[in-house]
Order: C-alpha cells, then sequence, then structure tokens
C-alpha cells in the first residue's frame, strides 16, 4: 500500500484527486497508475484503469490471474468492473468511499455472485493515511488553493 501511496502522491502534486494503485505480481510491481482525469481530461483515467493497463502490457495479457491491486480508495462501479474484467483475485484498497465504493460500501461488484468472477478483498490497509491525502486534498479545493476537480 506504501506504493499506491507514492502514486496517490503523484496525483496530489498535479492537482489530481489523489488516488494510487500498484498492480503487483509475485514481489514485482507490474502496473502503476494515479487519478489523471484533470491533466488527460479522460473520465476514464482512474488511477485503477492506468495501473491495469500497464499490467496487462507488461504481462502481454489481459488475464491478470496472478495479480494483486493495491489502491488507495475503494474503487467505483467502473474500475471494480475493471478488475473482475482482468480478473484480478485479490484487491487490497484503504479507505472505503461512502459516496461511490462500490467493492462493499454501495456496491459489491467484485464480490457479486451473478458475475463469472469474485475477487478476495480487504479494506481499511492504512486507511487513516489514505483517507487523510483525500481530506487534505479537498480541503484545499473547497478553500481555494486548489483547482476543483
Amino acid at each position: 500500500m506504501e506504493y499506491a501511496l507514492r502514486e496517490a502522491e503523484q496525483a496530489y502534486k498535479r492537482n489530481e484527486v489523489p488516488i494510487g494503485a500498484v498492480v503487483i505480481l509475485g514481489n514485482r510491481i507490474i502496473g502503476r497508475g494515479y487519478n489523471q482525469i484533470e491533466s488527460l481530461q479522460d473520465p476514464t483515467a482512474h488511477a485503477e484503469i492506468i495501473a491495469i493497463t500497464a499490467a496487462a502490457t507488461y504481462t502481454g495479457n489481459r488475464r491478470l490471474d496472478q495479480c494483486t491491486m493495491y489502491v488507495t480508495l475503494e474503487p467505483c462501479t467502473m474500475c471494480a468492473g475493471a478488475i473482475v474484467l482482468a480478473r484480478i483475485p485479490r484487491l487490497v484498497f484503504g479507505a472505503c468511499d461512502p459516496k461511490a465504493g462500490a467493492c462493499g460500501t454501495l456496491y459489491n461488484i467484485v464480490n457479486d455472485a451473478r458475475l463469472n468472477h469474485r475477487v478476495e478483498t480487504t479494506s481499511g490497509a492504512l486507511g487513516e493515511r489514505c483517507g487523510a491525502i483525500l481530506k487534505d486534498f479537498f480541503a484545499k479545493v473547497r478553500s481555494g488553493q486548489a483547482a476543483k476537480p
């Protein structure tokens, strides 16, 4: 999760919502990403999507069935769907997302029995630190010190 937090810090420095993600195969990071929605003007440029794309490119395979994803905030519906489609077997996230969380908070896409893949999910890993960077970022947005995302 430390590496995912480093990615979130990169987003923060670029005035993006500070969410970071890494995909691990064995003991190696094969995909990493941070939110780039504003800089790319792409609503799909979430940290998880960028990390999954990098990992699939690294392995040369769309199925990441030997990998673990670490992400600082509970994935949204789009990212949870991508995790399922990539067949990632394990997800670890930091802070829960009461407004858009799709891995147990609002929805549970990664463990929906109607889908053909389920994901072992662990929440709360470094949750306070993951939540703190988001709270700090949005406090700066509200105070006018950062552009609105």
